[in-house]
């Protein structure tokens, strides 16, 4: 006899059988938000524009609700902060945005590199004499007023 005759007479190694599907229960799988990548659009926000103290800016800030996004705008005086374009975002940088709402003013606090920041856009540049504004908490009316740099 030859090799491959002994080989076809020996008794093969049975070959594992497949098992039956077995029904899983249906897993409720979560849905995956897309990645955003933070650091680039903290650094490449070129929707804000140069503004300073004294100007009134719209800041459309981005709102997350359960898993509902939305744009909401808030409209008001800038009393602290600044921001160049083309200035290096600094990330602990912030600036303080005020308003009045049904006779009670509103101020929001919010850092230039936050990723919650859609765009900012100035309306009326401001002119004053110093960098915080915090004087204008105590006046209301006419007094309260900012004259326009021209």
């Amino acid at each position: 006899m030859n090799e491959e005759d002994k080989k076809s007479q020996e008794p093969k190694a049975e070959e594992p059988k497949a098992e039956e599907p077995v029904a899983e229960e249906p897993v409720a799988e979560e849905p995956v938000a897309e990645k955003v990548d933070y650091l680039a659009k903290i650094n490449s926000n070129q929707k804000i524009e140069s503004f300073r103290s004294g100007d009134t800016v719209i800041v459309n800030l981005l709102i997350r609700e359960g898993d509902r996004e939305r744009i909401q705008a808030f409209q008001g005086n800038v009393i602290k902060g600044n921001h160049k374009n083309g200035s290096q975002v600094v990330p602990g940088k912030s600036f303080t945005v005020r308003r009045m709402a049904s006779g009670v003013g509103v101020e929001r606090t919010l850092p230039i590199s936050s990723p919650n920041i859609d765009s900012l856009k100035v309306i009326r540049k401001g002119k004053v004499r110093r960098s915080n504004l915090y004087y204008l908490r105590d006046l209301t009316g006419k007094k309260a007023r900012i004259k326009e740099a021209r």
